[in-house]
């Protein structure tokens, strides 16, 4: 599978060539250090400094890098594939190579570090429900008005908690619609290719 690249990531990457391998290298340290600990625009300015170029494009160009090996480790990709995918940016032989190594010495920490920074989603684990009816009422004699409780219970990090929700048989019958075509929607090829990229 190989990386679909945008032209705004083009333009990021094409700085690397423009630089020597060491700098490269030091860009893929703070690439993987960005993921760990986030931005630090003090480290971009140093950077800038060294090289006589705007802290802006030492920025894009760190981002870039990111971008590039975030995507390949979390659909991760070949050899062969990462190879192909950076071949068609025009870079040198050389520059490839760090490149593919950078990658290759990285891309366990770094799927590492995206299944941390992924949210802990609460999780299905039973549900309850009741429908109860009111025929009258003193002001009104002759009245039918349903209403559908549920009690979801959820896990999320070990722990189980419990929502419980009430609506009427109407949004009920709408939400139910909505989710079955939601399901529809994720058998479609385009939705399986996200998904795909996604994992």
């Amino acid at each position: 599978m190989l990386l679909d690249l945008s032209e705004e990531h083009k333009e990021h990457l094409a700085f690397l060539p423009r630089v020597n391998s060491s700098v490269v290298a030091e860009f893929g340290r703070i690439a993987v250090e960005f993921l760990r600990r986030g931005a630090n625009p003090k480290i971009y300015e140093g950077a800038a400094r060294k090289l006589n170029v705007s802290s802006e494009t030492v920025q894009h160009g760190v981002e870039g890098l990111i971008y590039l090996l975030t995507e390949s480790s979390k659909l991760m990709i070949s050899e062969l594939d990462f190879q192909d995918s950076v071949f068609v940016l025009g870079f040198s032989e050389e520059l490839n190579k760090l490149l593919l190594q950078f990658y290759l010495d990285n891309r366990k920490e770094i799927r590492t570090i995206l299944s941390e920074l992924a949210p802990d989603l609460p999780s299905y684990h039973s549900l309850e429900w009741r429908l109860d009816v009111q025929l009258a009422s003193r002001s009104l004699r002759q009245q039918i008005k349903p209403s559908v409780t549920i009690k979801l219970h959820l896990n999320q990090n070990g722990d189980r908690n419990t929502k419980v929700l009430q609506t009427d048989p109407a949004t009920l019958m709408h939400l139910v619609q909505q989710l079955e075509q939601a399901l529809e929607e994720m058998k479609t090829n385009h939705c399986r290719r996200v998904v795909r990229s996604i994992k």
